[in-house]
């Protein structure tokens, strides 16, 4: 049977063009881990990303299980995204000399068939697999964004001002405004491995929460 795969079954979310455009982002479940620090040398946002796809994994492999997940499906592990915002300013992204001020969620989106008492089972499993990780700083949340304005940014993530000036002129152009506040932050989906990706051929989705000018 064919693997689901969420990046080709929703292009809409997941590959944008470099032209912005307008998204309304349905309801999903995700995993998430909250963190504030400097992703670049935070122990804690790598432990965070460890703890994402090895959850993600496992409830993947559950398939193995005794007794798989009811309406368990096969699946491509979504990309990393995350949620960012500032210790002490308003964020809507680009860069941010002192990075040791980020506050981030990391996630990754889940299957439907994903529940708590999947989650939890996962928890267990890798636990016992990687106890040096703390799982109990992950979480299961359903997510609804709502109408979205993103753009597909390609080169490095210090480069991104490029792409969220044009972003920000489409919103205010096409009669809209961002609209940041709590979960609707500024939204990063990670396409490409930067372990392995050249920086300027980086792939990034990057998404603001929006709304009508007048409201």
């Amino acid at each position: 049977m064919p693997v689901f795969d969420f990046k080709k079954e929703f292009k809409e979310l997941y590959m944008p063009k470099s032209q912005p455009s307008i998204v309304d982002v349905p309801e999903m479940v995700f995993i998430m881990v909250d963190g504030q620090g400097d992703p670049n040398t935070s122990s804690a946002y790598q432990q965070a990303v460890e703890i994402l796809y090895g959850l993600s994994y496992s409830i993947k492999m559950s398939k193995k299980s005794e007794t798989p997940p009811s309406g368990y499906f096969d699946f491509v592990v979504p990309p990393l995204e995350g949620l960012w915002s500032v210790a002490d300013a308003a964020f809507t992204g680009g860069v941010i000399e002192d990075k040791r001020k980020f506050r981030w969620t990391s996630m990754i989106r889940q299957p439907e068939f994903v529940t708590q008492d999947v989650f939890d089972a996962a928890k267990k499993t890798l636990a016992k697999k990687k106890p040096h990780l703390d799982v109990s700083r992950a979480r299961l949340e359903r997510l609804r964004e709502g109408l979205c304005a993103q753009i597909m940014h390609i080169g490095p993530f210090d480069d991104e001002p490029r792409s969220m000036a044009k972003l920000q002129t489409f919103i205010a152009d096409a009669g809209y405004r961002e609209d940041m506040a709590a979960q609707r932050r500024h939204h990063e989906i990670y396409l490409s491995d930067p372990r392995k990706t050249d920086p300027d051929k980086l792939k990034t989705v990057i998404r603001h929460p929006i709304v009508e000018t007048s409201v």
